[in-house]
This record gives structure tokens, C-alpha cells and sequence, in this order.
């Protein structure tokens, strides 16, 4: 049997440096949220889906919402059409939760993929 002395508060030090730069270098994975609407403009869809791939390529996870408003929400198909066409055009991505409609509230949950993933 082999042991070794040391000095306990030096070796608890160590431990605690270690556990601190390891804390240090944990990301929080935040939900960001892009919102649109039925009616939006190309110019204002490309900015968003800008937005969003900025998002995921920092590593947060990206929520897109659609709202209806008043009568829109008699045409779903056209909301899930621009949400799956927004979810579509992001690159690298996992869609986490397909967009499904909550109320008035068309949400949808997308996430960056792992880098071992991109290859």
C-alpha cells in the first residue's frame, strides 16, 4: 500500500479552484423567442430568421411563436405554413417541439444541434 501526505487545506483549495473553473466554463442554454405573424413581409421573415440562426449558432435554444389575431385565426394552415417555412430555412438545427396551436398561439421549440452532430 502506497501513501501520500499532503497538506488537507492545500488539496481542499485545489478541489475548490477545480469545481470553481468548472462552473466557469458551464453555457446556460436560454430560450430566445421569435415572433411572427401570418401576414409578415419577406424582409421582416429574413431579419427574424437572422435573429434566430444568431441564437442558435450562440447556443440558446430558439421558441418561434404566431399569433392570430381577431379572424386570422380561421386560416391555421397559413400560420403552420410560415412557422414550418421559418423552422425550414434555419440551418443546423433539431426541432425540439413541432409547432402545435396553445389558444391563439401557434409555438414552436427549436434547438442548435451538437457539434459531433454537424460532422
Amino acid at each position: 500500500m502506497v501513501a501520500k501526505i499532503l497538506d488537507y487545506s492545500k488539496y481542499r483549495y485545489d478541489q475548490q479552484k477545480k469545481l470553481k473553473e468548472m462552473k466557469k466554463n458551464q453555457k446556460v442554454v436560454e430560450i430566445k423567442e421569435i415572433r411572427l405573424s401570418p401576414t409578415i413581409d419577406k424582409h421582416d421573415f429574413e431579419t427574424k430568421l437572422k435573429n434566430a440562426q444568431r441564437f442558435l449558432d450562440g447556443g440558446d435554444k430558439v421558441k418561434v411563436t404566431l399569433r392570430f389575431r381577431g379572424r386570422m385565426i380561421t386560416h391555421k394552415d397559413i400560420g403552420l405554413q410560415q412557422v414550418n417555412k421559418f423552422i425550414e430555412s434555419l440551418q443546423n438545427v433539431v426541432v425540439e417541439a413541432a409547432p402545435k396551436l396553445e389558444g391563439n398561439t401557434l409555438i414552436g421549440i427549436v434547438a442548435p444541434k451538437k457539434l459531433e452532430e454537424r460532422g
